[in-house]
């Protein structure tokens, strides 16, 4: 067993401090973190516990002067789902978060570690699969020439096919949420579309994230109160699975034509996926069934599926329309393996 340092810090400063040492890693619900160390895939040297942060406003969520909402990067899962300014202005991300994991780890997730949790995919989390780039660089893919069914068809290079397994963080993007982050140099706001990234040849990165910054907030845009919101995952059992594809919509409507539509798709890719084909195809137009169809169709056909996902191409397509027919009120949700 390997020696590990520990270290409470009191503060953002004293935090963003011991992280210049090399091997730290921020602890906050550690529910990925120490499963990853158990499984050999983490290896810190030393761990720097952020859960008892001095600095106001890191545990609870809290209205912004622009109408707007920031929820602190240590605020759990369980308590950002059931705040009273999430629940009534942001629908759409209650539904991501509780669509997520088990109420156990609602309980001790953190938003800012929703946020940093690594790929599931089975390769990477098993070390005795030496071929795996996001655990070792230039070892290649077990992946692309194993089992795959859960793997992404939209964004995956040569290198890695994983997916992002975050329910929160395609909500996130739907609502086009910033990021706030902080560093011994000051703080900056990373778009929640530029905070995740596609493998490329450096699949072993996730985010943006530099060493040494610490998430703080994420905050979100003003809300409409007049928006339909719909969060549609499919998966293989009704409860604690992640999604195969997901469906993050939100939906603005004038009289019977769509003034904006907002879709992100989660289960498809290394990051939440925009579904922008669609958005444009939408926007200005009559909600018609032929309408719908024709841009969840045309989102799809960008799609590079492998031998076994191939059937997330369809099912995608099926689910981007039932979640803006949620989102219209011309559907509801309920069925086993859906989740709103």
């Amino acid at each position: 067993m390997e020696a590990i340092a520990y270290e409470r810090a009191a503060d953002i400063a004293g935090a963003i401090r011991a992280a210049r040492e090399p091997g730290v890693a921020f602890i906050g619900g550690g529910t990925n973190l120490l499963d990853l160390m158990k499984g050999g895939v983490e290896r810190p040297v030393k761990l720097i516990d952020i859960t008892h942060l001095s600095d106001d406003g890191l545990d609870t969520a809290r209205a912004l002067p622009n109408g707007g909402v920031r929820i602190g990067a240590l605020m759990r899962n369980s308590d950002a789902a059931n705040h009273p300014l999430v629940r009534e202005r942001y629908p759409l991300l209650t539904q991501a978060l509780l669509a997520g994991a088990s109420a156990q780890l609602r309980n001790m997730a953190t938003v800012g570690g929703n946020l940093m949790q690594r790929t599931r995919c089975p390769y990477f989390y098993d070390t005795a699969f030496a071929a795996c780039n996001k655990r070792a660089p230039g070892s290649g893919c077990a992946a692309i020439d194993g089992h795959h069914r859960n793997h992404a068809i939209f964004g995956a290079s040569e290198a890695c096919i994983a997916v992002n397994p975050s329910d929160m963080s395609v909500a996130l993007a739907a609502l086009d949420a910033t990021v706030q982050v902080a560093d011994a140099g000051g703080t900056r706001g990373i778009p929640i579309g530029q905070f995740h990234r596609l493998p490329g040849d450096r699949p072993d990165l996730d985010t943006t994230l530099q060493r040494g910054e610490l998430i703080t907030s994420v905050d979100l845009p003003p809300a409409t109160s007049a928006a339909g919101t719909a969060y549609l995952k499919v998966r293989d059992r009704a409860s604690y699975a992640f999604a195969l594809v997901s469906v993050a919509a939100m939906l603005h409507m004038n009289g019977d034509k769509v003034e904006a539509v907002h879709i992100a798709l989660g289960g498809v890719a290394h990051k939440p996926w925009r579904a922008t084909i669609a958005e444009g195809m939408l926007t200005g137009q009559p909600l018609s069934d032929k309408a719908l169809h024709e841009a969840a169709a045309a989102q799809m056909r960008d799609a590079r599926p492998l031998r076994e996902n191939r059937y997330k191409v369809a099912v995608a397509e099926r689910a981007i329309v039932r979640a803006v027919n949620v989102a219209a009120g011309r559907e509801r949700l309920g069925v086993t393996g859906e989740t709103a």
